[in-house]
């Protein structure tokens, strides 16, 4: 082959190989404003965000789009920050949002000010108020049942006199008021009484420890009976708490399946957590964006409809939960893989976890 039939021929290759290349440069490394998806996360305080809804949902987006990309923010439990990240996120053009307010109410201006513009605004894990297009989370009255009823179980046959400490989620959740109406719809008449309740702002883990302790001073170690706490964070808050007093054998609940929270189950510090499957949740969540930005339909992906203060019949997937306690770790957090053995066996939780089967 000669010289120029060999230049030709490079050439040709070249620039065949060229457009398609640039192709998928333009599609799926930038795309554009109009392909981007907006995530919103409430806080990082709790370990699931970073590690579990952001991730997930990010994976399941580029996996359904290649020219998508996700535009995501934490507000760091602060109003103000996720505002201003939702108002950046509608100013560059960005017609679909992923939505897990930090203060339910306090979006409401903010998502109806998007939706008069187009913009589609998907409440996730929390219901924002607002004209929002889609809800997706679990049943959180249920969730509270749950626990409630784990709390009962946890208490046995000592239920009927015992007095109960009831920490509750933060005022600003709109999750919160679900939780706790479920539990008390259990443990109303069925303990003797509930003898502290306090709502802790931005589910703080110290605050909870803190109210519990002054619980402590005030009413003595033998004031009270179980804890109930609305998340494994302020559990975990409540189990130093208890730890500093000197009390052992508190009937102690939380939720979220938070490994600290296993662990304490395996040490016998914590009697339960709520396990809720981020994966079908974050999935759920990503599916349905993709379909608004494609102006396609949701209704196979949501199944209900949930009411909020501001907006009725708004399409909805809600999912089931679960109790984990120590006896079933294995059939469920362990076997779903949502968290390995090996990290919730410590070195110094080894002999408690080969006692329970875990290895």
């Amino acid at each position: 082959m000669n010289a120029a039939l060999r230049r030709i021929i490079t050439g040709a290759m070249t620039m065949s190989l060229a457009v398609p290349l640039a192709a998928c440069g333009s599609g799926g490394d930038t795309g554009t404003q109009e392909e981007s998806i907006g995530l919103l996360l409430p806080e990082n305080k709790a370990a699931r965000y970073e590690s579990f809804d952001r991730r997930i949902i990010s994976s399941r987006i580029s996996t359904l789009c290649l020219e998508c990309k996700v535009d995501y923010r934490n507000a760091g439990s602060q109003v103000g920050v996720q505002k201003a990240q939702f108002e950046a996120l509608v100013k560059k053009g960005v017609k679909v949002i992923i939505l897990d307010p930090v203060d339910a109410q306090a979006a409401k201006s903010w998502v109806d000010a998007a939706a008069k513009k187009g913009v589609k605004v998907i409440a996730y894990d929390r219901l924002a108020e607002g004209d929002v297009a889609a809800y997706v989370s679990y049943d959180n009255e249920k969730i509270g049942q749950l626990q409630g009823k784990a709390l009962l179980a946890a208490l046995g046959s000592q239920a009927a006199s015992a007095d109960v400490v009831m920490l509750n989620g933060s005022p600003t959740d709109p999750n919160a008021p679900y939780f706790k109406k479920g539990a008390h719809e259990v443990l109303d008449g069925k303990v003797h009484k509930i003898v502290y309740e306090k709502d802790i702002p931005e589910w703080s883990a110290t605050e909870a420890g803190k109210k519990l302790s002054e619980v402590i001073k005030d009413r003595g170690p033998a004031g009270f009976d179980a804890v109930y706490s609305a998340n494994d964070g302020m559990a975990g808050g409540a189990a130093e708490a208890l730890k500093s007093a000197g009390l052992k054998n508190v009937p102690l609940g939380g939720q979220d399946a938070e490994l600290p929270a296993l662990q304490r189950l395996v040490s016998g510090t914590q009697s339960f957590t709520i396990y809720k499957q981020v994966r079908p949740e974050a999935e759920t969540a990503a599916e349905i964006a993709f379909r608004l930005l494609r102006g396609k339909s949701i209704k196979s992906f949501t199944s209900t409809t949930a009411d909020s203060k501001s907006k009725s019949g708004i399409p909805a997937k809600l999912f089931n939960a679960q109790v984990v306690t120590r006896k079933n770790l294995e059939d469920t957090v362990i076997r779903d893989g949502a968290v390995p053995t090996d990290w919730i066996c410590t070195k110094d939780l080894a002999s408690a976890c080969k006692s329970l089967g875990l290895n």
